[in-house]
């Protein structure tokens, strides 16, 4: 059903509007949703303010919904994938309660494929899910979050033409991006952050490939070598980008690339504690140790960085999001409407999305957030205890709309 809300102030994603009508109809038989009016009206609703739904460029949702099991458990081995689709479909509605109404899967399988494509085609009701396929190597980042002696892996690639292949596998199989490795990682059992992952070749040829495909490509990378590769490859973002230099601001800065810098895990790794392996601590404490100085002086640069979590629903849970933008705008100076474009604006414009979500205008998606105060000016307004209603493809799916 079509909605409306009268009289309420609007963040429309880059500024306030004011108190506002909004009104929008659902997806449905006549097709997308969208909002139908957006103006200027008097104040109904004191206290009480709308803004876009919040984006995640990077989360796994490959886990246990319950108990976040998953990469290096043996939850992922012994679960049938039809049983994995369910608990992805809820990880998305734990997500959108907490006003993340975009999700963007890195290093998605099959699984969460059909998860977005059910999602997108209304079988379910729910958020948005972007599933971007993994491109990697033998005794890669990738390769290694199945515990090494595992023969049934997901697939690898070790050549150009192997990475081709792949990408179109992935393109048949639905995904809307691509993600690869130009660095080893935290989690992943036995590699160390500084290894080479794949070749020039292997990596161009995806990167190629994708693109020709109309694929976005994300890089995986903690090491300055390796977002030296990804920029020279043509990525299209950063994934954690820990290893950056200050001799690459200006790279990054011209082309504009997106990073999301994934800072609360990090951090939860590096201090260690229950479920996380004596190895991974020890790595993300080296990812760290630097990490803070040279994020806050790339942000002064003008390096862009956008919100992205690697939420998985067990180190960093459902609702981490807004933590995350909170540690985002300390860490970078950022003022609370900066921060907030990082996560819903520039974050649309980060995935290809720009003209659809991230923003609240007449004729673009009709995702957003009611929530009590002023985000854009206070990021404590943003809270869980504070969220009244959440809409996605124009359908309320946390909280109660006010009035109704």
């Amino acid at each position: 059903m079509d909605g409306t809300l009268e009289g309420i102030t609007v963040w429309n994603g880059e500024r306030m509007l004011g108190p506002s009508r909004l009104a929008w109809t659902t997806a449905g038989d006549r097709g997308p949703d969208s909002i139908t009016a957006l103006a200027p009206a008097g104040d109904r609703h004191p206290g009480l303010s709308v803004i876009p739904g919040l984006i995640d460029t990077h989360v796994h949702l490959d886990t246990n919904v319950l108990d976040g099991s998953g990469p290096g458990d043996a939850w992922p081995l012994v679960t049938p994938p039809e049983e994995k689709a369910v608990h992805v479909a809820a990880h998305t509605l734990r997500f959108a309660a907490h006003g993340v109404t975009t999700l963007r899967d890195l290093a998605a399988s099959p699984v969460q494929i059909a998860v977005a494509r059910a999602l997108d085609q209304g079988v379910l009701e729910g958020p948005r899910l972007l599933a971007s396929g993994p491109v990697g190597m033998t005794a890669g980042h990738g390769d290694l979050f199945t515990p090494p002696r595992v023969r049934d892996r997901p697939p690898v690639a070790d050549s150009p033409d192997e990475c081709r292949r792949l990408v179109r596998q992935w393109a048949r199989e639905g995904a809307t991006g691509i993600k690869l490795y130009t660095s080893g990682g935290i989690f992943s059992m036995g590699d160390q952050v500084g290894w080479r992952n794949q070749t020039r070749a292997e990596i161009a040829a995806t990167v190629d490939e994708a693109h020709a495909l109309g694929m976005l490509v994300a890089a995986h990378s903690h090491t300055a070598e390796g977002i030296a590769i990804a920029l020279e490859e043509g990525v299209d973002s950063i994934e954690h980008g820990t290893g950056m230099t200050p001799e690459q601001f200006p790279a990054l800065v011209a082309a504009n690339i997106p990073v999301s810098p994934t800072l609360l895990i990090n951090d939860l790794v590096a201090a260690g504690g229950p479920g996380i392996r004596p190895e991974a601590a020890a790595k993300a404490r080296a990812v760290v140790a630097g990490r803070d100085a040279v994020f806050r002086e790339a942000a002064r640069a003008g390096v862009r960085f956008v919100l992205g979590t690697d939420a998985n629903g067990r180190f960093v849970r459902h609702g981490g999001q807004l933590d995350e933008l909170r540690a985002m705008s300390r860490l970078f100076g950022w003022d609370a409407s900066r921060a907030l474009v990082a996560a819903t604006s520039d974050a649309a414009d980060a995935l290809g999305h720009g003209d659809r979500i991230g923003r609240l205008a007449e004729g673009l998606a009709a995702d957003f957030v009611v929530v009590r105060g002023r985000p854009w000016e206070d990021l404590d307004a943003l809270a869980p205890d504070r969220i009244v209603a959440v809409v996605a493809r124009g359908r309320v799916l946390a909280g109660r709309l006010p009035g109704s």
